[in-house]
């Protein structure tokens, strides 16, 4: 059995695709959304946030062996988790990585390496900002962007009650809310920014499937400026194995549980 973190729309597919090729894996989310869509496909699902300690736990009572990591490009601490479970257990672990795309220099394209400081800049620049980095980090942002009157923090993110309900604790008017399930088309984005009149667009660099390309080019072709948060660098080590391709992440895991069968 493969125990495999899902934590993106690629990462559901991969998971069909093991399952496919008749490898049985359990899957686990964060979200009872998430769940749902998998479990509709028949594949075994749980929901819920794992430390290391606990995911060990449930490695070894589950009798998994091997570990695939589909969680989202900048869930930092599952990758650590899911790697050092694995290595304390002497499990093999994959890594599924979209793409990273590659951006043309552009006036008004900057790029930074952290949250901490894509809030700077955009404090820099002030005006109407977008934020699409989702709910982790709102507080981060909150604290840096809003009470300034020359700035309008709007915030577009999953409409679900856990980012309701933070929006709200942090004092984030309603109606600078965007509650919004995507992926959005080009045409949508473009309105978006119309409708709130916005300077500046906060995003993450999450992959070829992350959507980020029609927001950042809409923007930069509507004359916004955009910050773009590079992917956290991890290292792997010489346990852990990482694939841009269903294909091969497939073949690689296949033939790492034929030997683990046959050893």
């Amino acid at each position: 059995m493969i125990f495999m973190l899902c934590g993106t729309s690629d990462a559901r597919e991969l998971a069909l695709n093991l399952s496919r090729q008749g490898l049985p894996l359990q899957a686990s989310v964060v979200t009872p959304s998430a769940a749902e869509r998998l479990e509709a496909a028949a594949i075994r699902t749980r929901v819920g946030r794992l430390d290391k300690p606990a995911m060990i736990s449930l490695l070894q009572e589950g009798s998994y062996r091997a570990v695939v990591d589909g969680s989202h490009p900048f869930a930092l601490e599952a990758h650590v988790n899911a790697m050092g479970a694995a290595a304390a257990l002497g499990l093999p672990y994959f890594r599924y990585e979209r793409q990273s795309l590659i951006y043309d220099s552009h006036p008004r394209l900057i790029v930074v390496h952290s949250y901490e400081e894509a809030a700077r800049k955009a404090r820099e620049l002030k005006g109407s900002i977008m934020l699409t980095t989702g709910g982790k980090t709102l507080e981060l942002f909150a604290e840096a962007l809003l009470g300034d009157p020359d700035i309008r923090l709007t915030v577009r993110l999953l409409p679900c009650l856990e980012n309701m309900e933070k929006c709200l604790s942090l004092g984030i008017e309603q109606r600078n809310i965007i509650a919004l399930q995507g992926p959005f088309s080009r045409e949508m984005n473009e309105a978006l920014y119309r409708q709130y009149g916005t300077q500046v667009m906060i995003t993450k660099e999450s992959g070829a499937e992350g959507s980020v390309d029609e927001k950042l080019h809409a923007a930069l072709d509507m004359g916004l400026y955009v910050i773009l948060i590079m992917r956290p660098e991890l290292t792997f080590g010489e346990s852990g194995k990482v694939f841009d391709s269903f294909d091969e992440i497939t073949e690689a895991v296949r033939t790492a549980l034929q030997m683990n069968k046959e050893g």
